[in-house]
């Protein structure tokens, strides 16, 4: 099993290019299936793409990766394929559950693992059937399978989510790109790879309006021929490394982004003393020595993202005081303190809230990553850290962060992968 040594305290600079979003990339990847011929570009070459692939070759598309372009070409031109999404293709990836909406539009059935992923909480399907219920589907669940149908077709309804979901926003929509009439969604979600995917649709021949929470989704009756589509950049990964400059950094520099899409975690980051800089399409973090205590809460997007709370964590063990996180989205998204507390970190759990009193001098340890953005938590942690950091169990980390290493040995790490 592979492992990550990182020996600490050695200052970053130079430069870090962003891959393509992870999570712009799978549902996307997901609507393939409701296409005829696309071409995406910008994918980031991860884990749980060659394993969305892999499920799309299993159900019939033709996929063609050109790893050295970071190109995937999809061909879909079956009247028939095979709507079934097996446990073994889905058991490590939850996305896997996003090929039930254009199934069971298109072609009428579907049949879905129950998904897996990350350990950090239940996360249910119920606002994916939810969803699908409304707009006609027939569903039950058997032997760890979702079985849907809708024979006649699905049917344009109003979806009012009771809570917030991304992956039930992104199921309902791609549902409803055939389904018949007119499809209102409310509550919806709004992160930037929900509007990639919109924008992905509507090439393809969708007519779908975001304003709002508010989703409008007209039924789709043709397809265009050939469809190009270029992701758009992992906001978490940028401020993944925008963090890590925060921590340990000269002047790092990242450019083609966006930087007004992660302008609340700019804002709370400056707000604890990060020095950044901000142009069009580049941002510049500098040194940043006085890092000050602060309180926050995980919230839908636009507020301050789950996926960047273990990273944030880090960054507050060096700010003087207590600084609290609360845990809004998943209920079980700590599971890196213990590890960061073997670190010399000192951090209390409330409830679903984090109290860090800081700041703690990190020393090197054996460590195990237990998710995705764990992982990454501990590769920031061992980067400040004196003395050597191992990170075992790093296959969470190849699930969504692209030449990791690389880009960090660019910038003067001491990283290495055995």
């Amino acid at each position: 099993m592979q492992k990550l040594i990182i020996k600490g305290c050695k200052e970053l600079t130079g430069k870090i290019s962003i891959s393509g979003s992870k999570n712009a990339t799978l549902p996307i990847l997901a609507a393939t299936i409701l296409a005829e011929h696309v071409k995406l570009k910008n994918i980031p070459l991860v884990k749980d793409i060659f394993t969305m692939l892999d499920l799309l070759k299993f159900i019939g598309l033709k996929t063609s990766l050109k790893k050295n372009k970071n190109l995937i070409e999809i061909l879909n031109k079956k009247k028939d394929v095979n709507t079934l999404a097996p446990y073994k293709l889905v058991k490590t990836m939850r996305a896997g559950v996003l090929v039930l909406g254009p199934l069971l539009t298109k072609y009428g059935k579907a049949k879905i693992s129950l998904p897996g992923g990350c350990a950090i909480g239940t996360r249910p399907v119920d606002l994916h059937l939810f969803a699908l219920k409304k707009l006609g589907a027939k569903i039950k669940i058997k032997n760890g399978y979702i079985i849907a149908e809708a024979k006649k077709g699905l049917k344009g309804c109003t979806i009012r989510f009771p809570s917030i979901s991304v992956g039930a926003t992104e199921n309902a929509i791609l549902a409803a790109f055939k389904a018949s009439g007119k499809t209102i969604l409310y509550n919806s979600a709004i992160e930037p790879e929900i509007k990639d995917l919109i924008l992905f649709l509507n090439k393809i021949g969708g007519n779908i309006k975001i304003t709002g929470r508010k989703i409008t989704i007209l039924e789709s009756k043709k397809t265009n021929k050939k469809v190009f589509h270029s992701i758009v950049f992992d906001r978490i990964e940028l401020g993944t490394y925008i963090i890590a400059g925060a921590l340990i950094g000269k002047k790092i520099v990242f450019k083609k982004i966006n930087p007004s899409v992660i302008k609340n975690e700019i804002k709370i980051l400056r707000k604890m003393g990060v020095q950044i800089k901000i142009k069009k399409t580049e941002i510049t973090v500098l040194k940043s020595k006085n890092i000050k205590k602060i309180n926050v809460i995980t919230k839908p997007y636009p507020g301050f993202p789950t996926d960047l709370q273990a990273q944030l964590l880090v960054l507050m063990t060096r700010a003087k005081g207590k600084s609290k996180i609360k845990e809004n989205i998943f209920e079980n998204r700590f599971m890196h303190v213990p590890e960061l507390k073997r670190m010399g970190a000192n951090i209390q759990i409330e409830d679903q809230v984090a109290v860090i009193t800081g700041p703690s001098k990190l020393t090197g340890a054996e460590v195990m990553a237990t998710d995705l953005r764990a992982s990454v938590s501990l590769v920031l942690a061992g980067l400040i850290a004196e003395n050597r950091t191992i990170i075992n169990r790093i296959y969470h980390l190849d699930r969504g962060y692209e030449f990791l290493e690389n880009k960090l040995k660019n910038c003067n790490a001491n990283i290495r992968r055995i």
